[in-house]
C-alpha cells in the first residue's frame, strides 16, 4: 500500500469518528473533522501531508 492511500485511508477515519464522537459526545469534535479537510485540501494542492512524512520514513513506498 502506498502513503497516498494510507494518508487517505487514515483521513477518512478520523473523520469518521470524530463525526460520530461529535454526535455523541461533544460538538468541539467536530473541529477535528474541519481541521482533517483542510489538510485534505493542502494536501491536493501541494502534495506535501505531515503522515506522508512519517510514513515514508518507516519505509513506505511513496505514491504521490
Amino acid at each position: 500500500m502506498t502513503t497516498w492511500r494510507i494518508v487517505r485511508l487514515f483521513a477518512g477515519i478520523v473523520i469518521l469518528a470524530s463525526l460520530a464522537l461529535g454526535a455523541w459526545v461533544s460538538p468541539w469534535w467536530l473541529l477535528l473533522t474541519a481541521f482533517v479537510g483542510a489538510n485534505l485540501l493542502q494536501s491536493s494542492l501541494t502534495c506535501w501531508c505531515p503522515l506522508e512524512i512519517v510514513l515514508r520514513k518507516l519505509g513506505v513506498q511513496s505514491g504521490c
